[in-house]
């Protein structure tokens, strides 16, 4: 990350949200209100939202329509997560995120985050260690994936109980859209 990036914390990025980061609905409605475009998708309607030359936000289905017009770099990354939704894996780590939108904590995160590649999953407290945080930080860390601007492309959904377990999910459809993504992936999920 570049000393030129201005780092928000992560009150104020909540604030942002409508003070409540883990607010689902009012995430959506907020990502409703910027500048976005919705596509559909193998699995539903998903949308990004942008500022200039930076990606803001993503919704998973059931985003709403939305036909603003959107620069010409956002195709390519439609193209790409049509293709993920589809089967074909994809890495977006390289895409234009506005880190300065997050936290330097939630930064680390996201950015270990995105070195978890499609068919692995790796525990909240594994994730606290490759951002140099004891395993204590785990819910930290988890509190993190769940005020995550980009699910789906910085993938939270990838993370999971220290015991193998489903843990939340702060996307329409929870835990449920959190295992249908895995399972497309490829990851191994085990029943208790």
């Amino acid at each position: 990350m570049t000393e030129a990036l201005s780092i928000v914390s992560s009150c104020q990025f909540a604030q942002f949200l409508h003070k409540d980061p883990l607010d689902v609905p009012a995430r959506i409605s907020e990502i409703q209100r910027m500048p976005a475009t919705s596509f559909d998708t193998p699995i539903g309607c998903c949308a990004i939202a942008w500022e200039a030359d930076q990606i803001i936000g993503f919704s998973l289905p059931p985003a709403a329509k939305s036909e603003d017009p959107y620069p010409s770099w956002m195709d390519a990354i439609i193209v790409r997560v049509r293709r993920h939704l589809e089967g074909e894996m994809q890495d977006f780590a390289g895409l234009p995120y506005a880190w300065n939108r997050v936290s330097a904590f939630r930064c680390a995160v996201y950015e270990a985050a995105l070195r978890v590649k499609p068919g692995q999953t790796w525990s909240y407290g594994q994730l606290a260690a490759a951002v140099g945080q004891p395993a204590a930080a785990a819910r930290a860390v988890g509190t993190a994936l769940a005020q995550n601007p980009w699910p789906l492309l910085v993938p939270c959904h990838r993370f999971i109980g220290a015991d193998g377990r489903m843990t939340g999910f702060s996307s329409p459809g929870g835990i449920k859209t959190k295992l249908r993504l895995l399972a497309l992936e490829g990851a191994e999920l085990f029943a208790e």
